[in-house]
């Protein structure tokens, strides 16, 4: 849960401002690798079990982009958050249930975990009354592991195959089909993950022009990411230490 005060001590800033540094340093490294402009990747800070004192002194340095995974943590993060007037740009991250889509749709931007037609559908009914459209990445499962979650490529499934998913969120007026999104599956090398998720969004792209954003990559793994061409790399561990034990 957040802290009420959402305040910051010092030292706990520093740690924040040198964890930013260094990721911010293998970013860059990773681009120049792979011969991408750095402005092509944009890095989500994690802060699932952080507070909202995190978030504010990490907008303070300069981050623009926050992930959650759990609605009911970060429904409350987020309005404490624009409480003291700090509009970050919030991508919910995490599986969603289609019963948490109404409050998501209030403070998200970006829901990079849409698996299913039912809740594509879901997310459209619930964004109508937004000003601008929520975007929307589809979530792929690499392994087919349907425990985290995902749509199938190449899936003749109506309801959770990865084109009728995108074609859902592509049809909806309140959602923007933004791009692709992606775990990499427990017990794969990096490697082998993210060269299948390139090979997928590469085809995806024939077909959706215009979805160009993949959601891929984590404190572990943003180099190997990056590399297939990722443009978005969420940190969590790496930028604000190790996480409490959830309870």
């Amino acid at each position: 849960m957040t802290d009420s005060s959402a305040t910051v001590r010092p030292d706990r800033r520093a740690e924040l401002a040198a964890g930013l540094a260094h990721v911010r340093e293998r970013i860059a490294g990773a681009c120049a690798d792979a011969g991408r402009d750095v402005a092509e990747v944009t890095m989500i800070a994690v802060t699932k079990t952080y507070p909202a004192g995190d978030v504010l002194a990490l907008a303070g340095l300069g981050v623009t982009d926050v992930g959650e995974n759990r609605d009911q943590e970060a429904a409350g993060k987020a309005a404490e958050v624009a409480a003291a007037g700090v509009d970050p740009r919030w991508h919910f991250i995490g599986q969603l249930q289609r019963n948490k889509a109404r409050s998501v749709v209030r403070y998200a931007d970006v829901v990079h975990s849409v698996d299913s037609v039912r809740l594509a559908r879901a997310l459209a009914t619930a964004a109508a009354d937004r000003e601008r459209p929520l975007e929307a990445l589809v979530q792929v499962s690499i392994d087919g592991d349907p425990a985290r979650g995902g749509t199938l490529p190449g899936s003749a499934d109506p309801g959770s195959g990865l084109e009728p998913v995108a074609e859902a969120v592509a049809a909806a007026p309140s959602l923007r089909l933004a791009g692709l999104m992606a775990v990499a599956p427990l017990g794969w090398p990096p490697e082998r993950a993210f060269e299948r998720l390139a090979e997928v969004a590469e085809a995806f792209r024939r077909v959706h022009p215009g979805a160009s954003a993949l959601s891929a990559g984590m404190s572990g793994d943003l180099e190997i990411a990056i590399r297939y061409g990722a443009t978005h790399v969420r940190v969590g561990s790496a930028l604000l230490g190790m996480r409490p034990t959830l309870r």
